[in-house]
């Protein structure tokens, strides 16, 4: 779903056709229509009146930081959607943002708070948002808006790709879309059969859908950046099988892919003069008789091997493949985005990505960049005395450390092995990458984390 974004100097006016939301202040645009305590200050309430042939709305703003204006955008957007009408955001001045961020928010909040997964209902079409309109905006709000709108819709499009049912988006369905969705924008799409990638063919061995890396190349002057994104688009956890409860969502087990395909996709249309390629190893870990099993000793492509001791901790392996081939690619430094280990929703709940780096300052860049594009993140540790978890008698290492603490890092700490000398940061989106109800302007289901901090840090990296 695309939603037309504009913006105006004209003041804010009710309509018709038009849903009008200004910030919940005292004595604010359209705080007259309404009773005193009607309207709440508290982020995402919405108090809502009929006017001039359309409909007002006081927003709670929160503290009125992005994340408040994001939720107060989204509350309005979805009203404004249920009635068949346009948004115009009333732009107020007086909030404590910088109007570039005011005016990001608000159109984060507006398409990511608006988009609706049920495409697969048959009947009628639902009622949807078409057009957000900033007014009041100050000079430059139509480049921010315009910026903000493509890295939100390149969000949805992860979303949407992490929301398919996994019969339909298997891995060569998969490495189609990212055809599909990137070769329009310049982006040279690549899928390479596993021969020659031994994690990743063994861990896609025992399904009907064969296992692939897509490959996603911008070519540009300067240093590359390398992104890995984990797709396994269905994990049944193989003979170590998953409970129900869990593995009922295992198809959202492909968002770190999802996320570095969106990002590539925003990065390329907003032109940003920066070289990436980009790896997405895609498998379906499945039961079967040609499923790999514990006690396999499996050769990486790097060349190390791995004793298999847990087939369910498979993205490691998947991954490890991944990084080795983006480092002979010419990556100078390297983000990987996983849905990797459960360990970081209980650590962190379903708000923020947990990320680990052997560099620090990287792992301060790859932070940063999260948080200031809303995708919350938090620097977690590693140390070269968690190796020895991995060490194994039979093989180079081995995929899981057979302890009960820990698991977050463990699973960094093989990816380490397989990133090189290279900057390189891991980013577990476990937590955050697919709700199971509602939070704040994302609704239940597929978030899309991992895009917007990797457009992000893209930006500043090609600016600098």
């Amino acid at each position: 779903m695309d939603i037309g974004v504009a913006t105006t100097a004209a003041p804010a006016e009710a309509e018709p056709g038009s849903l009008v939301a200004a910030p919940a202040a005292p004595g604010g645009r359209f705080s007259d229509l309404f009773e005193p305590g009607e309207a709440s200050a508290k982020a995402g309430s919405l108090a809502l009146r009929p006017a001039g042939g359309g409909w007002v709305a006081l927003a709670g703003v929160g503290d009125g930081d992005p994340d408040g204006v994001r939720m107060a955008a989204a509350a309005g957007a979805r009203a404004a959607a249920g009635r068949g009408l346009r948004l115009v955001w009333d732009f107020d001045p007086a909030l404590a943002l910088a109007p570039e961020e005011q005016v990001r928010a608000v159109v984060e909040g507006a398409v990511l708070g608006a988009h609706d997964p049920a495409r697969w209902k048959s009947g009628d079409a639902r009622p949807r948002l078409n057009e957000l309109v900033i007014a009041s905006a100050p000079p430059g709000a139509d480049a921010v808006a315009g910026r903000a709108e493509v890295v939100a819709r390149w969000t949805n499009r992860a979303r949407e790709l992490v929301d398919a049912p996994p019969n339909e988006l298997t891995p060569s369905a998969l490495a189609r879309a990212a055809e599909e969705l990137l070769a329009p924008f310049g982006v040279l799409v690549e899928t390479l059969p596993a021969d020659g990638f031994g994690a990743l063919a063994a861990v896609g061995g025992g399904s009907a859908n064969p296992p692939c890396l897509i490959v996603l190349r911008q070519d540009a002057d300067g240093d590359a950046l390398g992104l890995v994104g984990k797709a396994m688009t269905f994990d049944s956890g193989g003979f170590f099988l998953k409970s129900q409860d869990d593995i009922v969502r295992q198809k959202a087990d492909m968002g770190g892919g999802a996320a570095v395909i969106g990002a590539v996709g925003a990065i390329a249309e907003l032109g940003l003069p920066l070289a990436v390629v980009a790896a997405v190893p895609a498998a379906e870990n499945m039961l079967s008789g040609a499923s790999y099993r514990p006690g396999d000793i499996v050769r990486t492509a790097s060349g190390l091997t791995v004793e298999v001791t847990n087939p369910d901790a498979e993205g490691r392996l998947v991954m490890a493949d991944a990084l080795w081939f983006v480092r002979g690619e010419g990556a100078a430094r390297i983000v990987d985005v996983a849905t990797l280990t459960g360990a970081m929703r209980a650590g962190v709940g379903d708000l923020y990505a947990g990320v680990f780096a052997n560099d620090d300052a990287w792992r301060a860049e790859v932070v940063d960049a999260g948080n200031a594009s809303g995708d919350h993140a938090w620097p977690w540790p590693l140390h070269a005395r968690y190796r020895r978890l991995l060490d194994s008698p039979l093989a180079d290492l081995r995929n899981t450390a057979g302890r009960p603490f820990g698991y977050a890092i463990v699973a960094a700490t093989f990816l380490e092995r397989f990133a090189g000398d290279l900057p390189w940061a891991h980013v577990d989106i476990y937590s955050n990458a697919y709700l199971d109800e509602d939070r704040d302007y994302l609704g239940r289901g597929a978030t899309g984390a991992g895009v917007r901090m990797l457009v992000e840090l893209a930006t500043r990296l090609s600016a600098a």
